[in-house]
């Protein structure tokens, strides 16, 4: 069967026919879904077979992967973040892990138990409410730089275990300032890097940073730019989470969810001028270690 990628969205998103991630995939193959994760931004994949063994070899054919989390552990195995409903919803935009200086570069989402109605994932192309910026907003968003933290999560704990589990991320406070815009290492496309971390903009107020910050998601969040996925058992989501944000929508009351996360290693964001971010606090090395390249 030949490797074909059916668009699901004008901005973002595609369902792969012909390869199937329990395989082997051949440096070719690889090559050729990197090049469509980078102009789809999402891709779907549907494989009943697919186990955490699976999903961490499919995954580490895109580089070296992160350990589960900065500061939750992780589940079967190191690699493997739960997102069990039970524990936590992450039910507020966000991109994966950007209070660390070295987010991941791709995240993959196995489903593992799916509730009966609802519990879609939205991921949205940051590169598209980039271009959809009026000209001057585009250019201010060019020099601002935000901060970003784990102190508090993005899901609000209602049970005991919820806020047991916001006890453990937040064990280690994280901070780092990225650019608010920031160029994709691979296309040199430009995107949004902001979402539920983002704590402050650099230079300006609370209230100031808020109004702004608004003001850019809502681009980021406008219905063109999002794709809505209705999960089934068995499928694999792959985001590029360098240029990407994602909602798990809590509309399925207390039904059980459960995915499998894996992410790949990235790298220091930049900005539009080739400045790198930069941590402010706390050591993420052993969750994703910096670029030797880099740290030398």
């Amino acid at each position: 069967m030949t490797l074909e990628f059916r668009k699901i969205t004008a901005n973002i998103g595609a369902r792969v026919r012909g390869v199937d991630p329990t395989s082997e995939l051949s440096d070719d193959t690889v090559a050729v879904l990197r090049s469509a994760l980078a102009e789809h931004k999402a891709l779907v994949f549907d494989s009943s077979d697919l186990d955490t063994a699976g999903q961490e070899r499919f995954a580490s054919r895109f580089g070296r992967l992160t350990t589960a989390h900065p500061t939750v552990p992780g589940g079967e195995t190191p690699h493997v973040l739960d997102v069990d409903a039970g524990i936590s919803k992450a039910n507020e935009w966000h991109t994966d892990v950007t209070f660390v200086v070295t987010p991941p570069a791709i995240s993959t989402l196995r489903s593992i138990v799916v509730p009966p109605y609802g519990g879609e994932t939205l991921v949205a192309s940051s590169a598209a409410a980039y271009r959809s910026l009026p000209d001057p907003l585009r250019a201010w968003a060019d020099t601002l730089w935000a901060v970003h933290t784990n102190v508090y999560d993005y899901a609000e704990p209602r049970s005991d275990s919820q806020s047991n589990y916001r006890e453990v991320f937040e064990s280690t406070r994280y901070e780092t300032v990225h650019p608010v815009v920031r160029v994709h290492p691979e296309t040199g496309e430009r995107g949004l890097f902001i979402g539920g971390f983002v704590r402050s903009i650099v230079g300006l107020s609370a209230t100031e940073s808020r109004d702004v910050l608004r003001l850019l998601q809502a681009h980021v969040t406008r219905p063109e730019n999002i794709l809505r996925w209705s999960w089934e058992p068995g499928q694999l989501l792959v985001f590029d989470n360098r240029i990407t944000q994602h909602y798990a929508i809590d509309n399925y009351d207390d039904q059980p969810r459960r995915l499998s996360r894996i992410t790949v290693a990235g790298d220091i964001p930049v900005s539009v001028t080739g400045e790198r971010s930069r941590a402010l606090t706390g050591d993420s090395s052993h969750y994703s270690a910096i670029p030797a390249e880099v740290a030398a």
